[in-house]
């Protein structure tokens, strides 16, 4: 199969880290994605059935129009990618009006010009809903009408849906594999660069998607796999999980000098590492109660 990119620039973007993703998931009939984004995974899997979910509802009317109008919206889209719109008033002005319509094909078309034309492919809402992501002053924006074909091709075994995580997680059903790309918790305090859907992800929200991940895998029998930066902390939240270590390069950064390669891990959580780790914590506590009986005696 040969590898895909996605037709979006993406901020931590998983097209690097599609191989060792695809070596640690499970067999399984559906792919579920609480965490879209690009569609990295997606498009260099080949599960049966995928369901594919994000917060942000211009990323999933884009998928959407895409699976039921691909004609229409890539015509339309090559349209907006010539010279004359590669203008910082011509972009500022798009930009205005696609934060002030509700119109669902507009802002589709609007969403890929400004990933291409924006600066560094960045995603970023203000505090009130407006993208607010700079002009990215390039000589001549890439149109990908490729990568596009392929994702409208790839897209009829996928359903697109715009809700939160939990609420994915729910629909999972045994036979699933469900894989996590949620924003990554920060190296650092300052590391934390975008407001991607207008929501932070706080580190509240690192904790409960962990445990949710836990439960799916030891209650319900659902693997699975999520992609974080390995810190103190990830390691903390995923100890029930099986870890394994990967070297990306940063792909998004203000200066060159910022794209250096960091860990990452991989934490899969699934049945059989749950059930070994009961039968550790069992044994551990029967051989508690048995010195506590000796000393008493």
């Amino acid at each position: 199969m040969k590898k895909q990119r996605a037709f979006l620039k993406w901020a931590g973007g998983k097209y690097g880290l599609v191989e060792d993703i695809k070596r640690h998931l499970p067999p399984a009939r559906k792919l579920v994605e609480p965490f879209i984004g690009a569609g990295s995974v997606f498009l260099n899997t080949d599960y049966d059935q995928y369901l594919l979910a994000d917060i942000n509802p211009d990323l999933i009317n884009l998928y959407n129009l895409l699976k039921t109008d691909p004609e229409t919206y890539i015509a339309e889209s090559k349209r907006w990618f010539c010279a004359e719109n590669n203008r910082k008033e011509v972009y500022l002005d798009i930009r205005a009006q696609f934060n002030d319509t509700d119109n669902v094909m507009y802002r589709s078309l609007a969403f890929l010009y400004m990933n291409r034309f924006g600066f560094n492919g960045l995603c970023r809402y203000n505090k009130k809903g407006g993208f607010n992501v700079p002009f990215g002053s390039y000589k001549k924006p890439y149109f990908p009408e490729a990568e596009l074909e392929f994702f409208s091709e790839k897209a009829k075994k996928a359903t697109f849906v715009c809700e939160g995580y939990s609420e994915t997680f729910s629909r999972a059903r045994k036979g699933c594999v469900v894989y996590c790309d949620p924003p990554y918790a920060p190296l650092s305090t300052t590391a934390n660069f975008t407001s991607y859907s207008g929501n932070g992800f706080s580190l509240d929200d690192q904790a409960a998607l962990a445990d949710i991940a836990e439960k799916a895998a030891m209650e319900r029998d659902i693997p699975v796999l999520i992609s974080n930066h390995d810190t103190t902390l990830t390691r903390r939240l995923y100890h029930g999980a099986d870890l394994s270590v990967v070297k990306v390069k940063r792909t998004i950064s203000s200066k060159g000098s910022g794209r250096n390669k960091v860990n990452e891990l991989l934490a899969l959580f699934h049945a059989e590492k749950n059930q070994q780790h009961s039968s550790l914590v069992s044994a551990e506590q029967a051989s508690a109660d048995s010195q506590s009986s000796k000393g008493a005696n």
